[in-house]
């Protein structure tokens, strides 16, 4: 005889991954549509992805951390350094910046700046999202102090900016409409390697 526990699951993603998925989804849509980070609520995230608050609430303290993990989804994972060379790696990342995933990026992203700048707590938000990025940018930096290949006097931090900068601003502003974005990760790396090597 067979009991309930001992029944095959059905195929497919358990319930609770589906109920995830589908609020992530719909926190990206209303942010997509227009909704602001202050205005969204998990109300309407709850109707919109046809659970109740109490299934948001189970997964996400509040809705602070489900903004986060939103967001987080809407970028993907960054991509991970290989580790063979400085150059290689910063190309890697350099490339990444600006570079969203899922299409519905180019509606949210830049309604996110004026909260940011408008707002301490969206800020520290902000931040919580770019910083394991630069985390990772920085280490590559590091490295290439510790083994001699870039200036002992580095400025880490200067040097991210630099990287990052031009990328970003031609990402989102597609500030130059004649720039290429398939080389232009690596025309900035070695643009900024020159005045940073050790010599």
């Amino acid at each position: 005889m067979t009991t309930t526990a001992d029944a095959p699951r059905p195929p497919g993603r358990p319930r609770s991954v589906r109920a995830a998925e589908a609020i992530i989804e719909a926190t990206l849509d209303l942010l997509a549509e227009g909704s602001t980070i202050e205005a969204i609520s998990v109300e309407a995230i709850a109707a919109r992805a046809g659970v109740g608050k109490a299934t948001i609430y189970r997964r996400w303290p509040g809705k602070d951390a489900l903004l986060r993990d939103a967001l987080r989804t809407l970028k993907g994972s960054p991509p991970q350094p290989a580790g063979r060379s400085v150059r290689d790696d910063l190309i890697t990342l350099v490339g990444a910046v600006g570079h969203n995933i899922d299409p519905r990026a180019a509606q949210i992203m830049p309604c996110l700046v004026p909260e940011v700048n408008r707002s301490p707590e969206q800020y520290a938000f902000y931040q919580s999202i770019v910083e394991p990025r630069r985390a990772l940018m920085r280490e590559v930096l590091h490295r290439g102090v510790r083994d001699g290949e870039l200036r002992a006097d580095l400025d880490v931090e200067v040097t991210m900016a630099m990287l990052t900068g031009p990328m970003l601003i031609q990402r989102v502003l597609r500030w130059h409409p004649e720039l290429d974005e398939t080389t232009l990760p690596e025309k900035i790396v070695d643009g900024v390697l020159a005045g940073i090597r050790a010599r």
